[in-house]
């Protein structure tokens, strides 16, 4: 489990304001339930998700999300993960692979994450933030996602990682507008794919 809580690059809750969050959503919580809601429900509700809001800049590490309120689905995970690893949560980051559209290709991946708690083990959870069509909740140990899997080249990739994967960091790290990492999203090629 060490390596779902310790910080690292991007998922840098050593920085102080990560730190400085992760305390106040602490504050008076009773137990592991309510703080990890605590800070699922901040970073769902209070940072405001890139195409959405059409907000620059583009973020990557948790500092930063929580630095500008701003965040793709990815940024907003590591957020989330910082949050959770600096209460002594296990967290973890997960992958969807998603139509970019209605259907059909393209395809890109959709950041979320998963939360070891004590009474229930790992659960995924999607901070993306709801809009109409869009509600994804924190109710152990029902997962409430964002996304329902569609079709046949859609997935719920079953990986938890202790790190983002390489593939959603480039991105994030290329470009500094919010329409060009809606041009460019990061996917990968499912094994039985040519």
């Amino acid at each position: 489990m060490n390596s779902y809580l310790t910080p690292s690059k991007y998922l840098d809750f050593d920085h102080p304001l990560v730190a400085a969050k992760a305390a106040e959503l602490a504050a008076d919580a009773t137990d592991e339930i309510t703080l990890a809601r605590r800070c699922f429900e901040f970073v769902r509700d209070e940072i405001q998700h890139s195409v959405d809001f059409q907000r620059n800049p583009v973020t990557c590490r948790a500092s930063e999300v929580l630095q500008q309120g701003t965040g793709y689905c990815y940024a907003k995970s590591h957020l989330l993960a910082a949050l959770l690893r600096a209460n002594s949560i296990p967290a973890g980051l997960c992958y969807q692979r998603l139509s970019a559209g209605e259907a059909g290709p393209p395809y890109c991946l959709h950041g979320l994450n998963a939360v070891f708690l004590k009474d229930y083990g790992w659960y995924r959870i999607d901070a993306r933030g709801n809009k109409p069509g869009v509600a994804a909740d924190f109710c152990p140990p029902r997962e409430v996602l964002a996304f329902p899997i569609r079709e046949a080249d859609e997935r719920d990739l079953p990986e938890i990682w202790a790190e983002p994967l390489a593939v959603v960091t480039a991105v994030l790290e290329r470009y500094s507008d919010v329409a060009a990492v809606r041009k460019n999203l990061p996917d990968i090629i499912l094994l039985g794919q040519h």
